[in-house]
């Protein structure tokens, strides 16, 4: 666990223990890293992680998951990119960054577009009321989305992160393009596994053309959407295989989406019903034939669970909500340690309302982090879940504003060809 390990790109990470990626949801005006994202990451990067996983970054300002969302696009500041980056790198990790494009997963009452490869709506019940109705994108719109994410990945090299992780799982835009249930499209982008594919892998081969060798790029994908008839486990390994040859580093697997939130532990599916370690069946198998080191991500609180993981061939192990509880879990289980504390699973029987709380019951800890203060684990769901919706609802008036004040044609960027090299020297 403690080991280093060598990336393709050369980068060596100190262990193989990483901070997934967690939706912090604490952006500033601008929609830039404030000083409370930048202390989380300085606590989080002292912890003894080998790794850093930003929560999502946004590459598309007129499309967040969140009115709190991170956005860095060809026209932000680096500034406040560049003091992230420094904060989380400070305690000897490397600090990558998770770029990400929300697609249909919008909420209703943001501003903005919602896109999806087509039409098709998010589907929860009773609650599908509150993502926004999606339209099926242009090519052209496509071919930009493959720039916007270019541009995100060469701007983050800019600012001082060691790689970025392209989010094509979780049922956001590049996942919807995966699943042939919410990807009916009868072009080149629809039908074969390899149609759907393409827009995840034109935007790997893009952003490879556009950071430097040694800056790592990782995807995360879903090992299954658990949904009848939806991207699975045989899928998710030919696409391990059609990324091999395109300089990915690491390929994070987990599973879910809004629809169906096995990323949360309430999957549908049963060979994720263990408490811990929710898709580790399905990683193993997929380690057995994936030429691409592997992460798996989902459920891990203990270090035995944590060495199970990696004595499945698996070579880095994902940990998410017990650090919002633990900021410190790494450094305690190198000194043969556990916390003291962990994270109550929210069980309400309605499954949407029960993931949105047990994320504000995450955020919650987050922001308590990000003050300096020590988690407050025994928070309940539904106390966390009001305190979070006042928090996005204030964000929600600040971000519309700054949308609406946005110069005109800010959003059609095309990148120029460029080398890696220019790339890295391009000032802010």
């Amino acid at each position: 666990m403690f080991a280093p390990i060598t990336l393709r790109c050369g980068q060596v990470l100190p262990n193989r223990v990483a901070k997934a990626a967690m939706e912090e949801g604490m952006a500033a005006q601008g929609q830039l890293p404030t000083d409370g994202l930048i202390a989380l990451y300085r606590r989080w990067g002292s912890g003894g992680t080998g790794m850093l996983i930003t929560g999502n970054v946004m590459v598309h300002a007129e499309a967040l998951t969140g009115p709190g969302g991170v956005v860095l696009d060809a026209n932000s500041p680096l500034e406040r990119f560049t003091a992230w980056a420094e904060a989380g790198k400070a305690g000897g990790a490397a600090m990558w960054m998770q770029i990400s494009h929300p697609g249909r997963q919008v909420q209703a009452t943001m501003p903005g577009v919602t896109w999806g490869p087509s039409d098709k709506a998010v589907d929860v019940g009773r609650h599908s009321k509150n993502f926004g109705r999606p339209t099926a994108m242009t090519p052209a719109q496509i071919a930009d989305t493959v720039t916007r994410f270019a541009t995100t990945a060469r701007r983050a090299e800019q600012a001082g992160f060691d790689g970025v992780e392209i989010h094509a799982a979780h049922g956001y835009l590049l996942s919807q393009f995966l699943s042939p249930l919410v990807n009916t499209r009868t072009d080149d982008w629809g039908g074969s596994l390899e149609n759907r594919a393409r827009l995840l892998l034109d935007i790997v081969r893009e952003v490879r053309t556009q950071v430097s060798p040694t800056f790592a790029v990782a995807v995360k994908l879903n090992s299954a959407d658990f949904q009848r008839g939806g991207f699975d486990a045989d899928d998710a390994r030919r696409v391990i295989d059609m990324l091999a040859p395109l300089g990915v580093d690491v390929v994070e697997l987990s599973g879910g989406s809004y629809e169906s939130p096995a990323m949360s532990g309430r999957p549908a599916d049963g060979r994720t019903a263990a408490r811990e370690a929710y898709f580790l069946e399905l990683a193993a198998d997929l380690a057995r034939t994936s030429s691409i080191p592997l992460m798996l991500t989902g459920g891990v609180t203990r270090r035995e669970t944590a060495e199970t993981v990696l004595s499945n061939d698996v070579a880095l192990v994902g940990i998410g909500t017990a650090l919002a509880g633990t900021p410190d879990l790494p450094n305690r289980w190198r000194a043969g340690a556990e916390a003291d504390a962990s994270l109550a699973p929210v069980t309400w029987q309605d499954k949407p309302l029960a993931s949105l709380a047990g994320m504000g019951m995450v955020r919650y800890q987050m922001r308590r982090l990000a003050r300096g203060r020590r988690p407050a684990v025994s928070v309940g769901p539904a106390r966390a879940l009001i305190a979070d919706q006042l928090v996005q609802r204030r964000a929600l008036r600040r971000y519309s504003k700054w949308l609406a004040t946005r110069p005109a044609g800010a959003e059609t960027v095309r990148i120029r060809p460029t080398t890696a090299t220019h790339a890295r020297s391009e000032s802010a």
